[in-house]
C-alpha cells in the first residue's frame, strides 16, 4: 500500500510537525497512526518520506527518512479552463490536476453561464490542493486568476479545441510549452475563434462536456510531450 501524502510548506529538518487543518485530517480523518510511512510535500517539488513517531488529535509528527526534490515536469502544459456552471468547474479542476497540468486558467468566455467570483477561486485552488495530494503530486498546479479573452490571445502556442477543427489533436504539431483553450458548454463563440488565433484541433468524433474535454486532451498532450 502506497504512502498517505500531506502537504506541508516547509520540509527542512529532521523531524516536522504536521499541525492546523492538515494535521487534523491526517490524525481524525486519515488515522494516521505511529509508526506508518507516510509522504509530506511542499507543492514546489520537494518530497519529504518519514515513519510517524507521535500523533494527537490534531497533530502528527514525522520523523524524516529520506528527502528528494523531484524535477519540475517539462514541457509546461497549461490548460485554459472556460467557467461551467455548478461544480462542474471544481471537476474539470481535479481532473485537470491529476493528470498533471501545471497550470489552470479560468476563462470567462462569451458563453459562460456560470459567475465569477473570489470564492470561485478560492473554490478552484482548494479542489488543485486536493486532487493533488490524491494523485500523489510533489508540484502542485498554479491555478491564476480569472482571464479575458484578451488575456487568453496573448498567451504563446495556444491550441484551442474546438469540435469544427480540421486537425485532430493527435496529429497537430506540437513541441516546447503548450497552452491548450477548452471552451464552455454552448462552444466558443466564432469572433472569439479568431480572436484567439493559435491552432484549433479536435480531440475526435464525439463532443466531450467542458468539464472532461481538458483532462483527456490534456492526456493526449502529455503523452506526445514525452511526459508520459
Amino acid at each position: 500500500m502506497t504512502a498517505a501524502v500531506f502537504s506541508c510548506p516547509e520540509l527542512s529538518g529532521d523531524t516536522i510537525l504536521l499541525d492546523g487543518p492538515e494535521g487534523r485530517h491526517a490524525a481524525l480523518v486519515k488515522r494516521i497512526r505511529v509508526g506508518e510511512t507516510v509522504d509530506l510535500v511542499d507543492g514546489r517539488g520537494t518530497r519529504a518520506t518519514g515513519t510517524v513517531t507521535a500523533t494527537t488529535k490534531d497533530t502528527v509528527t514525522v520523523d524524516v527518512v529520506r528527502r528528494v526534490l523531484e524535477p519540475a515536469p517539462s514541457p509546461r502544459l497549461t490548460v485554459v479552463q472556460a467557467l461551467a456552471k455548478g461544480d462542474r468547474g471544481e471537476l474539470a479542476v481535479e481532473l485537470l490536476t491529476e493528470v498533471g497540468v501545471d497550470v489552470i486558467v479560468p476563462w470567462a468566455a462569451a458563453r459562460c453561464v456560470a459567475k465569477w467570483t473570489d470564492k470561485s477561486l478560492q473554490r478552484w485552488r482548494s479542489t488543485a490542493h486536493e486532487a493533488a495530494k490524491q494523485s500523489r503530486r510533489a508540484w502542485f498546479p498554479e491555478v491564476r486568476e480569472v482571464a479575458s479573452t484578451a488575456e487568453v490571445a496573448a498567451l504563446p502556442d495556444v491550441l484551442v479545441l474546438h469540435e469544427e477543427a480540421a486537425t485532430p489533436l493527435s496529429a497537430a504539431s506540437v513541441s516546447g510549452d503548450v497552452v491548450l483553450v477548452v471552451g464552455p458548454e454552448g462552444g466558443i463563440a466564432p469572433e472569439e475563434l479568431v480572436a484567439l488565433g493559435g491552432t484549433a484541433v479536435r480531440l475526435g468524433p464525439t463532443v466531450l462536456r467542458t468539464s472532461t474535454a481538458g483532462a483527456a486532451a490534456a492526456a493526449v498532450l502529455s503523452a506526445r510531450l514525452g511526459r508520459w
